[in-house]
Protein backbone atom coordinates (compact mmCIF):
# COMPACT_ATOMS: atom_id res chain seq x y z
CA UNK A 1 0.00 0.00 0.00
CA UNK A 2 1.61 3.27 -1.12
CA UNK A 3 1.19 6.14 1.30
CA UNK A 4 3.93 8.34 -0.15
CA UNK A 5 4.04 11.04 -2.80
CA UNK A 6 6.50 13.50 -4.29
CA UNK A 7 10.01 13.23 -5.73
CA UNK A 8 11.91 16.01 -3.92
CA UNK A 9 9.34 17.21 -1.38
CA UNK A 10 8.42 13.67 -0.35
CA UNK A 11 5.50 13.00 1.99
CA UNK A 12 4.60 9.72 3.74
CA UNK A 13 1.47 9.49 5.90
CA UNK A 14 0.65 6.93 8.58
CA UNK A 15 -2.07 6.00 11.07
CA UNK A 16 -5.73 5.08 11.02
CA UNK A 17 -9.02 6.67 12.03
CA UNK A 18 -9.41 4.63 15.21
CA UNK A 19 -5.74 4.01 15.97
CA UNK A 20 -3.52 5.81 18.43
CA UNK A 21 -2.47 8.62 16.11
CA UNK A 22 -2.21 9.82 12.53
CA UNK A 23 0.70 11.70 11.10
CA UNK A 24 3.19 12.38 8.34
CA UNK A 25 6.91 12.43 7.63
CA UNK A 26 8.19 15.09 5.21
CA UNK A 27 11.54 14.39 3.58
CA UNK A 28 13.08 17.06 1.39
CA UNK A 29 11.92 20.30 2.99
CA UNK A 30 14.75 22.82 2.61
CA UNK A 31 16.56 24.03 5.72
CA UNK A 32 16.19 27.47 7.31
CA UNK A 33 12.39 27.71 6.98
CA UNK A 34 10.85 29.26 10.10
CA UNK A 35 8.15 26.84 11.25
CA UNK A 36 6.01 26.56 14.38
CA UNK A 37 3.03 24.39 15.21
CA UNK A 38 0.66 27.33 14.75
CA UNK A 39 1.60 27.45 11.06
CA UNK A 40 0.24 23.92 10.70
CA UNK A 41 -2.63 24.09 13.17
CA UNK A 42 -4.50 26.75 11.19
CA UNK A 43 -5.05 24.37 8.27
CA UNK A 44 -5.83 21.39 10.51
CA UNK A 45 -8.51 23.43 12.27
CA UNK A 46 -10.18 24.03 8.89
CA UNK A 47 -10.45 20.27 8.18
CA UNK A 48 -11.16 18.94 11.68
CA UNK A 49 -14.48 17.23 12.52
CA UNK A 50 -17.09 18.84 14.74
CA UNK A 51 -16.40 22.37 13.49
CA UNK A 52 -20.02 23.10 12.51
CA UNK A 53 -23.48 21.57 12.37
CA UNK A 54 -22.89 20.61 8.71
CA UNK A 55 -20.13 18.03 9.34
CA UNK A 56 -19.53 14.92 11.43
CA UNK A 57 -19.92 15.59 15.15
CA UNK A 58 -16.88 13.55 16.14
CA UNK A 59 -15.05 15.85 18.56
CA UNK A 60 -11.32 16.00 17.93
CA UNK A 61 -9.01 18.92 18.71
CA UNK A 62 -6.51 17.62 16.13
CA UNK A 63 -3.59 19.31 17.90
CA UNK A 64 -0.39 18.80 15.95
CA UNK A 65 2.97 18.02 17.51
CA UNK A 66 6.26 18.52 15.65
CA UNK A 67 8.42 15.52 16.57
CA UNK A 68 11.54 16.13 14.48
CA UNK A 69 13.23 18.19 11.79
CA UNK A 70 13.45 21.52 13.63
CA UNK A 71 16.04 23.32 15.72
CA UNK A 72 14.91 26.40 17.61
CA UNK A 73 11.90 26.86 15.32
CA UNK A 74 13.77 26.47 12.03
CA UNK A 75 13.80 23.49 9.66
CA UNK A 76 17.14 21.69 9.52
CA UNK A 77 16.75 19.94 6.16
CA UNK A 78 16.22 16.58 7.88
CA UNK A 79 12.88 14.67 7.91
CA UNK A 80 10.03 16.52 9.62
CA UNK A 81 7.63 14.31 11.60
CA UNK A 82 4.18 15.70 12.46
CA UNK A 83 1.66 13.81 14.58
CA UNK A 84 -1.93 14.19 15.76
CA UNK A 85 -3.30 11.92 18.50
CA UNK A 86 -6.78 10.44 18.12
CA UNK A 87 -9.11 11.02 21.06
CA UNK A 88 -12.84 10.71 20.31
CA UNK A 89 -12.93 7.36 18.52
CA UNK A 90 -15.77 4.92 19.21
CA UNK A 91 -14.74 1.64 17.65
CA UNK A 92 -17.78 -0.19 19.05
CA UNK A 93 -19.96 1.79 16.63
CA UNK A 94 -18.48 -0.35 13.85
CA UNK A 95 -18.99 -3.78 15.46
CA UNK A 96 -22.06 -4.42 13.29
CA UNK A 97 -19.88 -4.05 10.17
CA UNK A 98 -17.48 -6.89 11.01
CA UNK A 99 -18.96 -9.19 8.36
CA UNK A 100 -20.93 -6.71 6.25
CA UNK A 101 -19.85 -4.57 3.29
CA UNK A 102 -21.03 -0.96 3.23
CA UNK A 103 -22.33 0.00 -0.24
CA UNK A 104 -19.93 2.22 -2.26
CA UNK A 105 -17.36 2.09 0.55
CA UNK A 106 -13.90 0.51 0.51
CA UNK A 107 -14.87 -2.48 2.68
CA UNK A 108 -15.17 -5.07 -0.10
CA UNK A 109 -12.27 -3.79 -2.20
CA UNK A 110 -9.88 -3.79 0.80
CA UNK A 111 -10.92 -7.37 1.55
CA UNK A 112 -10.40 -8.30 -2.09
CA UNK A 113 -6.89 -6.78 -2.15
CA UNK A 114 -5.49 -7.60 1.30
CA UNK A 115 -7.65 -10.44 2.59
CA UNK A 116 -8.57 -8.41 5.70
CA UNK A 117 -9.53 -4.88 6.65
CA UNK A 118 -9.62 -2.51 9.60
CA UNK A 119 -13.30 -2.45 10.49
CA UNK A 120 -13.34 0.49 12.90
CA UNK A 121 -13.56 3.77 11.03
CA UNK A 122 -12.59 2.28 7.70
CA UNK A 123 -8.87 2.18 8.53
CA UNK A 124 -6.75 3.90 5.90
CA UNK A 125 -9.84 4.43 3.73
CA UNK A 126 -11.10 6.98 6.27
CA UNK A 127 -10.80 10.68 5.47
CA UNK A 128 -8.93 10.97 8.77
CA UNK A 129 -5.84 9.84 6.85
CA UNK A 130 -5.83 13.27 5.20
CA UNK A 131 -4.67 14.89 8.45
CA UNK A 132 -1.12 14.00 7.48
CA UNK A 133 -1.46 15.52 4.03
CA UNK A 134 -3.10 18.68 5.37
CA UNK A 135 -0.29 19.07 7.92
CA UNK A 136 2.36 18.57 5.23
CA UNK A 137 0.45 20.92 2.95
CA UNK A 138 0.71 23.64 5.59
CA UNK A 139 4.50 23.32 5.51
CA UNK A 140 4.41 23.45 1.70
CA UNK A 141 2.16 26.52 1.92
CA UNK A 142 4.70 28.45 3.97
CA UNK A 143 7.61 27.30 1.80
CA UNK A 144 5.88 28.36 -1.43
CA UNK A 145 4.65 31.67 -0.01
CA UNK A 146 8.12 32.69 1.13
CA UNK A 147 10.12 31.14 -1.68
CA UNK A 148 7.90 31.77 -4.69
CA UNK A 149 4.99 34.03 -3.68
CA UNK A 150 2.44 31.29 -4.40
CA UNK A 151 -1.06 31.37 -2.87
CA UNK A 152 -3.52 28.44 -3.00
CA UNK A 153 -7.21 28.76 -2.08
CA UNK A 154 -10.15 26.35 -2.47
CA UNK A 155 -13.88 26.77 -1.90
CA UNK A 156 -17.15 24.91 -2.34
CA UNK A 157 -18.62 25.92 -5.68
CA UNK A 158 -21.49 23.41 -5.84
CA UNK A 159 -23.50 21.13 -3.55
CA UNK A 160 -25.90 18.76 -5.29
CA UNK A 161 -27.92 20.94 -7.70
CA UNK A 162 -26.92 24.26 -6.09
CA UNK A 163 -24.17 25.71 -8.29
CA UNK A 164 -22.39 28.95 -7.34
CA UNK A 165 -19.63 28.68 -9.96
CA UNK A 166 -20.75 31.65 -12.04
CA UNK A 167 -20.98 33.87 -8.93
CA UNK A 168 -17.36 33.42 -7.78
CA UNK A 169 -14.30 34.90 -9.50
CA UNK A 170 -11.22 32.69 -8.94
CA UNK A 171 -8.95 35.68 -9.56
CA UNK A 172 -10.32 37.75 -6.67
CA UNK A 173 -12.01 35.47 -4.11
CA UNK A 174 -10.40 35.69 -0.65
CA UNK A 175 -9.86 33.36 2.29
CA UNK A 176 -12.02 35.59 4.49
CA UNK A 177 -14.91 35.23 2.03
CA UNK A 178 -14.50 31.44 1.94
CA UNK A 179 -14.33 31.12 5.73
CA UNK A 180 -17.27 33.46 6.36
CA UNK A 181 -19.74 30.56 6.16
CA UNK A 182 -19.45 26.93 7.40
CA UNK A 183 -20.25 25.66 3.89
CA UNK A 184 -17.03 27.34 2.65
CA UNK A 185 -19.00 28.77 -0.26
CA UNK A 186 -18.09 32.46 -0.69
CA UNK A 187 -21.45 33.30 -2.29
CA UNK A 188 -23.78 34.09 0.66
CA UNK A 189 -26.98 33.37 -1.27
CA UNK A 190 -25.77 29.98 -2.48
CA UNK A 191 -24.19 29.17 0.89
CA UNK A 192 -27.54 29.51 2.65
CA UNK A 193 -29.19 27.19 0.14
CA UNK A 194 -26.35 24.68 0.46
CA UNK A 195 -26.58 24.65 4.26
CA UNK A 196 -30.32 24.00 4.10
CA UNK A 197 -29.85 21.14 1.64
CA UNK A 198 -27.10 19.52 3.74
CA UNK A 199 -29.16 19.72 6.92
CA UNK A 200 -32.16 18.22 5.14
CA UNK A 201 -30.03 15.37 3.83
CA UNK A 202 -28.88 14.60 7.37
CA UNK A 203 -32.47 14.55 8.62
CA UNK A 204 -33.40 12.22 5.75
CA UNK A 205 -30.57 9.82 6.59
CA UNK A 206 -28.96 10.70 3.27
CA UNK A 207 -25.92 12.59 1.92
CA UNK A 208 -24.94 15.02 -0.84
CA UNK A 209 -21.97 15.52 -3.16
CA UNK A 210 -20.66 18.55 -5.00
CA UNK A 211 -17.66 20.39 -6.41
CA UNK A 212 -14.63 22.12 -4.90
CA UNK A 213 -12.87 24.75 -7.02
CA UNK A 214 -9.25 25.62 -6.31
CA UNK A 215 -6.98 28.40 -7.59
CA UNK A 216 -3.21 28.65 -7.33
CA UNK A 217 -2.01 32.23 -7.84
CA UNK A 218 1.54 33.40 -8.45
CA UNK A 219 2.77 30.06 -9.79
CA UNK A 220 5.90 30.74 -11.87
CA UNK A 221 6.08 29.58 -15.47
CA UNK A 222 8.08 26.43 -16.07
CA UNK A 223 6.81 23.99 -13.42
CA UNK A 224 5.92 20.54 -14.69
CA UNK A 225 7.16 18.28 -17.47
CA UNK A 226 6.18 17.63 -21.09
CA UNK A 227 5.34 13.92 -20.93
CA UNK A 228 4.61 11.65 -17.94
CA UNK A 229 5.02 14.14 -15.10
CA UNK A 230 2.78 16.81 -16.58
CA UNK A 231 1.74 19.31 -13.93
CA UNK A 232 -1.97 18.75 -14.53
CA UNK A 233 -1.44 14.97 -14.42
CA UNK A 234 0.20 15.19 -11.00
CA UNK A 235 -2.52 17.56 -9.79
CA UNK A 236 -5.18 15.15 -11.03
CA UNK A 237 -3.56 12.20 -9.27
CA UNK A 238 -3.22 14.18 -6.04
CA UNK A 239 -6.83 15.33 -5.83
CA UNK A 240 -8.19 12.01 -7.08
CA UNK A 241 -6.36 10.30 -4.22
CA UNK A 242 -8.59 12.15 -1.74
CA UNK A 243 -11.49 10.15 -0.28
CA UNK A 244 -14.80 10.49 -2.19
CA UNK A 245 -13.26 12.33 -5.16
CA UNK A 246 -14.78 11.31 -8.50
CA UNK A 247 -13.79 13.86 -11.11
CA UNK A 248 -11.15 16.43 -12.12
CA UNK A 249 -11.14 19.39 -14.47
CA UNK A 250 -8.55 22.05 -15.23
CA UNK A 251 -9.26 25.30 -17.04
CA UNK A 252 -12.16 24.89 -19.45
CA UNK A 253 -12.36 21.19 -18.62
CA UNK A 254 -15.17 19.30 -20.32
CA UNK A 255 -16.81 22.58 -21.36
CA UNK A 256 -13.84 23.10 -23.67
CA UNK A 257 -15.17 20.32 -25.90
CA UNK A 258 -18.07 22.60 -26.83
CA UNK A 259 -15.74 25.35 -28.07
CA UNK A 260 -13.86 25.75 -31.33
CA UNK A 261 -10.10 26.15 -31.49
CA UNK A 262 -10.49 29.84 -32.27
CA UNK A 263 -12.68 30.26 -29.19
CA UNK A 264 -10.55 28.13 -26.89
CA UNK A 265 -7.02 29.29 -27.71
CA UNK A 266 -5.54 31.68 -25.13
CA UNK A 267 -4.05 34.59 -27.09
CA UNK A 268 -0.67 35.89 -25.87
CA UNK A 269 0.03 39.57 -25.21
CA UNK A 270 3.18 41.27 -23.87
CA UNK A 271 3.23 41.21 -20.07
CA UNK A 272 4.44 44.03 -17.81
CA UNK A 273 7.25 41.89 -16.37
CA UNK A 274 8.80 41.04 -19.72
CA UNK A 275 7.00 37.70 -19.95
CA UNK A 276 3.97 36.94 -22.14
CA UNK A 277 0.52 36.86 -20.60
CA UNK A 278 -2.71 35.36 -21.91
CA UNK A 279 -5.93 37.27 -22.61
CA UNK A 280 -8.06 34.31 -21.48
CA UNK A 281 -7.26 31.31 -19.30
CA UNK A 282 -9.06 28.34 -20.86
CA UNK A 283 -5.83 26.37 -20.33
CA UNK A 284 -6.18 26.79 -16.58
CA UNK A 285 -2.58 27.92 -16.13
CA UNK A 286 -0.97 24.84 -17.70
CA UNK A 287 0.05 24.28 -21.32
CA UNK A 288 1.93 21.23 -22.59
CA UNK A 289 2.11 19.92 -19.04
CA UNK A 290 4.02 23.00 -17.83
CA UNK A 291 2.78 26.05 -15.93
CA UNK A 292 2.55 29.24 -18.01
CA UNK A 293 2.45 31.79 -15.17
CA UNK A 294 -1.32 32.30 -15.19
CA UNK A 295 -3.59 31.25 -12.33
CA UNK A 296 -3.99 27.48 -12.13
CA UNK A 297 -7.72 26.75 -11.77
CA UNK A 298 -9.02 23.23 -11.11
CA UNK A 299 -12.34 21.69 -10.09
CA UNK A 300 -12.79 18.47 -8.14
CA UNK A 301 -16.03 16.48 -7.97
CA UNK A 302 -16.88 14.66 -4.73
CA UNK A 303 -19.54 11.99 -4.49
CA UNK A 304 -22.21 11.88 -1.76
CA UNK A 305 -20.83 10.39 1.46
CA UNK A 306 -21.07 6.60 1.16
CA UNK A 307 -22.01 5.94 4.80
CA UNK A 308 -25.63 6.95 5.40
CA UNK A 309 -28.15 6.04 8.10
CA UNK A 310 -30.89 4.88 5.71
CA UNK A 311 -31.41 1.13 5.21
CA UNK A 312 -29.46 -0.20 2.21
CA UNK A 313 -29.18 -3.53 0.46
CA UNK A 314 -25.78 -5.24 0.72
CA UNK A 315 -24.10 -8.59 1.37
CA UNK A 316 -21.99 -10.23 4.06
CA UNK A 317 -18.44 -11.53 3.64
CA UNK A 318 -20.08 -14.90 2.95
CA UNK A 319 -22.02 -13.31 0.06
CA UNK A 320 -25.37 -13.52 1.84
CA UNK A 321 -27.90 -10.72 1.24
CA UNK A 322 -28.61 -8.43 4.18
CA UNK A 323 -30.03 -4.99 4.91
CA UNK A 324 -27.67 -2.49 6.50
CA UNK A 325 -28.42 0.68 8.43
CA UNK A 326 -25.06 2.27 9.25
CA UNK A 327 -24.29 3.72 12.67
CA UNK A 328 -21.63 6.17 13.82
CA UNK A 329 -20.92 9.84 13.11
CA UNK A 330 -20.44 10.80 9.48
CA UNK A 331 -20.45 13.88 7.26
CA UNK A 332 -23.77 14.35 5.43
CA UNK A 333 -21.64 16.23 2.87
CA UNK A 334 -17.84 16.09 2.64
CA UNK A 335 -17.49 19.36 0.71
CA UNK A 336 -16.95 21.86 3.60
CA UNK A 337 -14.02 19.81 4.94
CA UNK A 338 -12.79 18.78 1.49
CA UNK A 339 -11.86 22.35 0.49
CA UNK A 340 -8.76 22.54 2.76
CA UNK A 341 -7.85 18.98 1.74
CA UNK A 342 -7.81 20.00 -1.93
CA UNK A 343 -5.65 23.01 -1.09
CA UNK A 344 -3.18 20.79 0.75
CA UNK A 345 -2.59 18.23 -1.98
CA UNK A 346 -2.30 21.01 -4.59
CA UNK A 347 0.32 22.70 -2.38
CA UNK A 348 2.23 19.43 -2.07
CA UNK A 349 2.35 18.98 -5.85
CA UNK A 350 3.40 22.58 -6.45
CA UNK A 351 6.11 22.46 -3.78
CA UNK A 352 7.51 19.28 -5.29
CA UNK A 353 7.54 20.68 -8.83
CA UNK A 354 8.99 24.01 -7.66
CA UNK A 355 11.89 22.22 -5.99
CA UNK A 356 12.29 19.92 -9.01
CA UNK A 357 12.55 22.94 -11.29
CA UNK A 358 15.38 24.30 -9.16
CA UNK A 359 17.36 21.15 -10.02
CA UNK A 360 16.75 21.70 -13.75
CA UNK A 361 17.08 25.46 -14.22
CA UNK A 362 20.82 25.71 -13.45
CA UNK A 363 22.35 27.09 -16.67
CA UNK A 364 21.66 30.39 -18.46
CA UNK A 365 18.79 30.23 -21.00
CA UNK A 366 19.68 30.00 -24.69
Amino acid sequence: MSSSSGQVFRVSTYGESHGTAVGVVIDGCPPRLDLVEADIQADLDRRRPGQSRLVTQRQESDRVEILSGLWEGVTTGTPIALEVRNADHRSSAYDHLADVYRPSHADYTYDAKYGLRAIAGGGRASARETIGRVAAGAVARKLLAIGAGVEVLAWVSAVHTIDATASIDPATVTLDEVEADPTRCPSPEHAAAMAGAIEQARRDGDSLGGVVTCVARGVPAGLGAPVVDKLEADLAKAVMSLPASKGFEIGSGFAGTLMTGREHNDAFVPGPDGRPRTVTNHSGGVQGGISNGEDIVIRVAFKPTATISSPQQTVTRDNEPVELEAKGRHDPCVLPRAAPMVESVVLLVLADHWLLQRTVDVLPPR
